[in-house]
Formats: structure tokens, sequence, C-alpha cells
């Protein structure tokens, strides 16, 4: 690798107007969940102009049941949802003969806005200003996408051919289910181990919790405020089944200050009613009322056993609240059904990355628990292969003004074809004939 980064270095330091404006370009669709199409297809043509053999499919396409880990796609058209897959070609009677396989993968799906009045630009504008690139997506994670192409193209601008295949997946539902990952694994993708360059400012995730997605229904009948007692108040009885999760949510991390990982991490259970719809008129006392809440899930606790943890709490609180006692609330599954997941320290793939990681930067690579989810989890837990998270610096993640540090983009780019280059295989290209 040592040999090679040099060549791999300015190679990307040659391509890096075009990797900016491709970058540009990639921001600049708007692949909010079930509007991923467009992007999707332009990155498959991109794929097939490089010469990559490129597997476009759909999840209507594949028997997620076959394979465990699948959640409630709910909201989107299955057909409508493309994933990619591109296959590199290998192969070089001078490269290495133990190279190893590998998938690298990055999700095109973005979360939506927020109001875009909040924004410095327009959040879909790919501005480029004071070594930063803005835009929804930037950071999460199309900047990592366009470091895996690009890594892939400086190994061939250096003259490199690998020796073993790359699988370079782009998929959906990352932000929902996680549905677009599990699918390349039902639909056969499989490799020596995975790299996913989610937006970890350079470190190793080393562990994530699981996540649950699910929906409070309350429903009642509507009468005139006049008439408004506390029992025929939707929001309210909301608000009571909130609090009651939000004292679960404290005996869970009550428990997690024993964890073996996040013991140190203060409160590693996030709950979050993120979404709050009900109500029909101001004068009129709401009848009904969504919430769409996200629960967390430690490592070594399954998602069943949360999933229990929701249902007793919500029915426990119905039991004590008038208007719920009277209409029973209900739960429904709307997304992520997340296991939590480690990355058990000590594989040759890891050893790799920090060592391509110390040649570029020249500090050791520092490992980090997440309490978010990514998609790493599927590849580690059903794959059974060492699923690697690591990627570029940015800013905004699922905020406003989210944006990537460009100069940081560069040597992530580098640590990348490095770590292809050593894992994979890589050898000078051998003289055509």
């Amino acid at each position: 690798m040592l040999k090679s980064i040099d060549l791999l270095s300015a190679a990307i330091e040659a391509g890096w107007d075009r990797q900016i404006a491709w970058l540009q370009r990639l921001v600049r669709f708007p692949s909010l969940r079930g509007n991923e199409q467009e992007c999707q297809n332009w990155l498959a043509e991109e794929f097939a102009q490089r010469g990559w053999q490129v597997d476009r499919y759909s999840l209507a396409d594949v028997d997620l049941t076959r394979i465990g880990g699948a959640a409630p796609t709910i909201g989107i058209d299955p057909a409508r949802s493309l994933q990619v897959v591109a296959t590199i070609p290998h192969g070089n009677a001078g490269a290495r003969s133990n190279g190893r396989s590998l998938i690298l993968q990055g999700h095109v799906d973005v979360v939506p806005t927020g109001p875009e009045s909040m924004w410095s630009d327009p959040p879909f504008s790919g501005v480029v200003r004071d070594g930063w690139l803005l835009g929804r997506g930037a950071q999460d994670m199309k900047a990592g996408i366009s470091a895996l192409v690009f890594a892939l193209d400086a190994m061939k601008a250096a003259g490199l051919a690998l020796s073993a295949p790359i699988y370079l997946q782009a998929v959906t539902e990352e932000e929902s289910t996680g549905n677009g990952a599990l699918s390349t694994l039902a639909r056969g993708y499989t490799a020596d181990a995975c790299l996913i360059p989610e937006p970890s400012a350079n470190t190793i995730t080393r562990a994530q919790t699981g996540a649950i997605w699910f929906r409070l229904k309350i429903r009642s009948k509507p009468i005139h405020v006049e008439s408004m007692r506390s029992a025929t108040n939707a929001v309210f009885s909301a608000i009571a089944l909130v609090e009651g999760l939000q004292a679960l949510t404290q005996e869970f991390n009550a428990a997690a200050r024993t964890h073996p990982l996040f013991k140190d991490v203060a409160n590693p259970v996030k709950f979050n009613p993120g979404m709050i719809r009900g109500g029909d008129w101001p004068s009129s006392t709401p009848s009904w009322c969504d919430i769409d809440c996200r629960m967390g899930v430690l490592p070594g606790t399954e998602v069943e056993q949360v999933r229990r943890s929701i249902v007793e709490t919500v029915a426990t609180v119905a039991r004590t609240d008038p208007l719920l006692a009277e209409h029973p609330p209900e739960i429904e599954w709307t997304g992520f059904l997340a296991d939590a997941a480690v990355l058990e320290p000590g594989s040759q793939a890891e050893a790799m990355l920090a060592e391509a990681h110390r040649a570029v930067f020249g500090t050791g690579m520092t490992a980090r628990l997440s309490t978010a989810v990514n998609d790493t989890r599927y590849y580690a837990r059903q794959g059974g292969m060492p699923a690697l998270c690591y990627g570029p610096a940015g800013e905004g993640l699922h905020g406003v003004d989210e944006r990537v540090n460009l100069a940081n983009l560069k040597q992530t780019t580098l640590v990348i074809a490095a770590f292809i280059a050593t894992w994979c295989g890589a050898a000078p290209r051998s003289p055509a004939r």
C-alpha cells in the first residue's frame, strides 16, 4: 500500500475537480424517500460508462423474507425503490493472488429538508463555499459515495488492477428501514468484507444501537370545545403516552450504566416522538392523534424484547387515561426494526483500514460508539462479514445547512483507495498483449 499511495494521491488530486462537480450533481437530485429513481438511474449510467457491470433492480424484485431482518415498507411502492449494484472487473496476471472480495456501499436516500427558509442556500443546490459543499445529503452520505467512486477511478488512473471482485452498491431505505441494504444480500451479493463511508469523521464505528419505528394511533369522538373534558382530547392522551415512553427510556438508560460498551455514554437509548398530527378544528376537541416515534435498542437486547416493553408501557398508560381506557390506542410498526450491532475488534479488514488511515492522517484510527443506526449491521449480522463504517467529516447531519468538508473528503478518498488496494490485492496492471 505504501508503495502505491503516492500514485493514488496524485490520481485523486488530478481528478479532484471532477469529483467535486460529480458530487454537486449527485447532491442536486432531491432523492427523498420514494423519489430516488432519477438519482439511481443516473448512478447506473455513471457506473456503466466506467465499464462496470450494472445490476439495477427494485425491492419488489427480491424476497426479503428469505433472510432475516426485514422491516415494514410502508408509505412507498417497493417497485419504485431502485437499487444499483456495479461489479468492478478484476483479474490480472501480475496482481497478488491473495486479494479478497469487498462490498462498497452507500445510500442515496435523504431525510426531509425541514423549512427551506432556514437554509442559507437552497438545500439541493450543492453550493461550494469556503472549502465546504452544502446540501441535503452532502454529508449523509453522498460525499461518501463520491469517495468510493473516485477511489476506484484513482486506482485505474494509477495503473492498478484488482485481483478480487468489488461490488459497489447504491441503495435506498437506509434512513427508514434498511431494506435496501438487506436486499443486496437477498440478491446474492456477498464478500469477504464491507466498507460503508457514512460520515464518521474518520473514526471507525465500534458499535451502534438499533432502532424501532412505530406510530401511536388514538381515535375517539369529536365534540365542541365547550363540552371538553380531559377524557375527550386525543392530544392530551397522546402526551400521556409520550410521557410513559419517556419513563421507559429512563429505565433503559439506567440499565445502560452497566453496559459493557455504552456505560460511559450518557443516555445512549434515544426516544424521539418525531412527528405529530391530530385534530381537525381549533374549536373541536381532537378526536384523533398520530405520533410517529423512534426508540433505540442497545447491543445485547433484541428488538422483540424492546417491542414488548413498548406494548406493555402503552397498555399501562391506557389503563389510567380515561380516553384511552375507553378507546385503546393502536401501535403500528412503520419502519426500522433494526438490531444493534458490534464490530468486534481484531479483524484483518479493520487493521488494513487503520493502516491506510495512519498513512494518510499520520495518527491512529479511533473508534466511536454510535447511538444511531447504519447499514453495516446487515452485512455483519446477516452477511457474516467484517463491516466497517468509516467516512468523511461534515456538519449539520439531519439539520439545516448540512455540509461536507472538501479537504477532509479528499483525504478520506485516499484512505479508501489505499484500503481497497491492500485488501483486494491491487498491483500494476499487466500490459496489453
